[in-house]
């Protein structure tokens, strides 16, 4: 008998996460370090000056970040629930045509763990760089994430 293959981070954020079928997000690469999500150009998406609009930059970032968070604390799912604690977003450059975001995690795994071992619930920060097809970065921003432990 063999075992069923595993979704990846990406199938399960398409299964649980309607914003990201909403916006098409592709995962490019998910690892416990960092994670690169592409937002296709898509014309019902962009903003006045014909580039992809704000929010959606900001949801493809937020996804990325949350794709390296589950990647990281994949094994303490199961007594503790990731979520965004805040974030801030600065918007450098007019984005044109596909959008990728790249999220790193910015502290040790083992570090936010034994604060989560210690009774704490661990903040953790995650960078994100937007840039466009060309490499030059439009925007970066920070998530900062909790693991919430289950009560």
């Amino acid at each position: 008998m063999t075992a069923e293959p595993q979704p990846s981070i990406g199938e399960l954020m398409a299964a649980s996460v309607p914003m990201v079928r909403t916006l098409n997000l592709e995962y490019l690469e998910t690892t416990p370090e960092r994670a690169v999500v592409a937002f296709p150009d898509q014309p019902e998406y962009r903003n006045h000056v014909a580039g992809p609009h704000a929010g959606a930059m900001f949801t493809a970032g937020e996804s990325a970040s949350g794709a390296v968070t589950l990647a990281a604390f994949a094994d303490q799912l199961g007594r503790a629930v990731p979520l965004p604690v805040r974030a801030e977003v600065s918007y450098k450059k007019v984005a044109r045509g596909r959008v990728t975001a790249t999220a790193t995690l910015r502290r040790p795994v083992a570090e936010v763990v034994a604060e989560l071992d210690a009774g704490t619930r661990p903040e953790f920060p995650v960078h994100v760089s937007l840039t466009r097809e060309d490499g030059a970065e439009t925007g970066e921003m920070t998530v900062v994430w909790t693991l919430r432990p289950n009560d």
